[in-house]
């Protein structure tokens, strides 16, 4: 079968450069490679469809063809859109159906050949995925990762700010109009977690794009952590030279007496829905919590947690609030700060810490699925992870009311230093759940059991005739993005603002699927 995987803005190279280093370089870029390198060694010929950047302030995009090492079946395939210079995604929309989408027909016509079928991921790609269709495309399934009718939610709740300005800033109009067009026109929708589809999909703002009653269109396919790096069993390229970096932090950062003590680990980017501030919150109105371990904050680019040079505005403002909660509650000594730049420098701390019977907390407002918890819990340590989101699944069995990890209310400090000392306190729990983590992950989330749930799901679209539903207009701004053609914040007010935090309907019928705003 010959697939692909369509990523816009995701920037794949044999070096995996960047990742972590700008919020569109995250969790995303790992899962469509792992996919399609555990397709690849099925035999399965594979594109991943993204962006050409020749920039040199972000070298390592700039041939059109690519592969990585060891992966005959897998090519990178960067496609010219929006010049050269290298872009943030929320500025690629007006580029998508004028220039990717054409050049991307233009290569394979030039090679002569079609993918047989399509996954394409994040709301750029699925809308891309389906102007694509309509010209000759391949039929594809739909990923999104995350939505964005959630995520402006919970900015208004954050940031206290109105509908226009944040669509300034995030272009959450043709965002989400984009998902809803990806949505409908795609043969399978693919989620990470039973939650996912109902919780995600079911807002208000999705109306009339998807039935989540319709388990026909859905596939639940959880993603796999990658053993090669992350398993306990594993010694890693940096794990000797990690450990003593680990140390000599604890001996800068730590009190003398009480570096013995277990440490919890938050190794996410610094972003207001992880909750950084939460976790230390907990940690700090918490005696019993001080007592049995430290907390130990992994920022990229950090000498210590006061000491940070290569932040944007928001992350340092958050840096600064937790540095002002240790400096409040007189918590120094018992709290460090370090950075890890890779994934195998993650991994090699994770077993490292394990050896300390320490702990990995994420606290997230919300977890769409939460792979950073597995990578963790295979590494050997326990998890203490939001209950908001797709952890609720990956760490409990419903079925059998089996916990994996502890799950813990991110809005409830109390509960984040409860949940916590459950794993800390004494050895019996910590040991209960290192084992349990570790068998949950290895039995039910590997990269290779992703690829083959794709597999089945990609083999039933191409084989079978699609599923009769209704498939609404494209709205003609995805075409021809001129002024007037706009989706603009003004819309986005009128139309999504009775359903935030899912009061009311849509209404109105001047934007998004059904509008009719045709081509």
């Amino acid at each position: 079968m010959h697939i692909a995987f369509l990523n816009l803005h995701g920037n794949f190279d044999p070096e995996d450069r960047y990742w972590t280093a700008h919020p569109d370089f995250g969790g995303q870029l790992v899962y469509v490679k792992e996919v399609t390198l555990a397709l690849g060694r099925m035999g399965h010929s594979v594109d991943i469809l993204t962006r050409r950047i020749r920039d040199p302030q972000w070298p390592g995009f700039e041939s059109d063809i690519d592969a990585y090492p060891g992966a005959p079946n897998v090519r990178i395939v960067r496609i010219p859109c929006g010049g050269d210079a290298f872009l943030p995604k929320t500025e690629l929309w007006p580029f998508i159906g004028t220039e990717w989408v054409p050049n991307i027909i233009d290569f394979y016509e030039r090679e002569g050949r079609q993918p047989d079928v399509g996954t394409s991921h994040y709301a750029d790609a699925g809308l891309a995925a389906a102007l694509w269709r309509p010209q000759g495309g391949p039929r594809y399934t739909f990923t999104g990762h995350s939505l964005g009718a959630q995520k402006l939610e919970r900015l208004l709740i954050l940031n206290h700010t109105n509908l226009a300005k944040l669509d300034s800033e995030f272009f959450f109009a043709r965002r989400i109009s984009a998902e809803q067009i990806a949505i409908n026109h795609a043969d399978s929708v693919i989620t990470s977690t039973t939650q996912e589809r109902t919780s995600q999909y079911g807002h208000p703002a999705y109306q009339g794009a998807i039935d989540t009653g319709d388990t026909r269109r859905f596939n639940v396919i959880p993603p796999g952590v990658n053993l090669e790096i992350f398993d306990a069993n594993v010694y890693g390229p940096d794990d000797e030279r990690v450990a003593a970096e680990l140390e000599h932090v604890l001996t800068r950062d730590i009190d003398q007496g009480r570096r013995h003590l277990p440490l919890i680990i938050c190794s996410s980017r610094l972003d207001r829905k992880k909750n950084h501030i939460g976790l230390v919150q907990a940690f700090a109105q918490s005696p019993a919590l001080q007592k049995a371990a430290n907390l130990l904050v992994v920022v990229r680019g950090a000498t210590d947690l006061r000491h940070v040079t290569v932040l944007d505005d928001e992350e340092q403002q958050i840096l600064n609030e937790i540095v002002a909660i240790c400096d409040d509650a007189e918590i120094w000594g018992k709290i460090g700060g370090c950075s890890l730049e890779s994934q195998t420098e993650l991994a090699a701390a994770y077993r490292h810490l394990a050896k300390r019977k320490s702990v990995f907390a994420l606290t997230a407002l919300y977890e769409p699925f939460g792979l950073a918890p597995l990578e963790a819990m295979v590494a050997g340590l326990p998890a203490c992870v939001t209950r908001c989101g797709g952890p609720s699944e990956s760490l409990r069995d419903g079925h059998t009311n089996t916990d994996y990890g502890v799950l813990v209310d991110p809005a409830d400090p109390d509960d984040i230093a409860l949940g916590l000392l459950r794993l800390v306190k004494g050895d019996s729990q910590w040991e209960h759940f290192h084992k349990m983590g570790r068998e949950r992950v290895l039995s039910r989330y590997t990269w290779d059991a992703t690829a083959r749930n794709y597999l089945d799901t990609l083999d039933f679209v191409l084989h079978n005739e699609p599923l009769e539903h209704n498939r609404s207009p494209i709205p003609n701004f995805f075409y021809d993005p001129r002024p007037e053609n706009d989706i603009g914040s003004t819309t986005l007010e009128q139309i999504f603002a009775p359903t935030m935090l899912g009061r009311g309907e849509p209404q109105g019928s001047g934007w998004g699927v059904g509008s009719g705003f045709e081509r």
